[in-house]
Parts: C-alpha cells; sequence; structure tokens
C-alpha cells in the first residue's frame, strides 16, 4: 500500500499549521485539502461557507471558538457538554460533507 505523497503532507500540515489547527479552523480547512484535492484559498471558502462565516473568520480563534461548540465539532480543551474523538468527527464529517477512514472502521468494527 502507497503512502502518497510525502510532500503534499508536508505542505498542507505546514500550511494548516499556520492556521492554529484546531483553534481556529486549520484542522478542518486541512481535512478538505487532503480529502478533495483542493487548494488552500478554495479549502477555507468551502469550509467558511460550510460553517456559515467568512474567511477571515476562520482565523479568529474567540470566534471559531463558538463556532465550533455551536457546530459540535470538537474544541481544544475538551468540555463535558461537548463532543469528543469519534463523535466530534462524526459531526465534521456530516458538515464538511466528507467521508473519514476513522468512522469507516468504527462502523465496521461495530456491525462485526
Amino acid at each position: 500500500m502507497g503512502t502518497g505523497d510525502p510532500a503534499g503532507v508536508a505542505i498542507t500540515h505546514a500550511m494548516t499549521s499556520g492556521m492554529s489547527g484546531l483553534r481556529t479552523a486549520g484542522d478542518l480547512v486541512a481535512r478538505m485539502q487532503m480529502s478533495r484535492g483542493m487548494k488552500i484559498r478554495e479549502a477555507k471558502k468551502y469550509v467558511a461557507d460550510m460553517l456559515g462565516i467568512s474567511v477571515p473568520d476562520l482565523h479568529d480563534p474567540l470566534l471559531m471558538r463558538e463556532v465550533r461548540e455551536e457546530h459540535r465539532i470538537g474544541t481544544i480543551q475538551s468540555l463535558s457538554r461537548m463532543p469528543k474523538g469519534i463523535e466530534a468527527k462524526q459531526n465534521i464529517s456530516s458538515i464538511l460533507g466528507i467521508d473519514l477512514n476513522s468512522l469507516n472502521v468504527s462502523r465496521q468494527r461495530i456491525r462485526g
């Protein structure tokens, strides 16, 4: 099994790390880049549209904390009332309209 383009992963990681990952929307933008092969501007626009915010809002950690809580897609600090792990990933998958391998594996294990 191939590992994909190692340089592509490094570039994607470097670009989204600058967006603070889970503190803002870097993880969501990275998912779109990796799952759909979107360029960063296209991925940012797509994520912003799906979340109902503007592209500049993706970089605002205070606003994104509220957006992440509202959409239940995980936050950097785990709160008892907020989804974590697989539940947050299910919400991300639904909002962004993407298929996540970790969810598929979980479903297969549940089905036996």
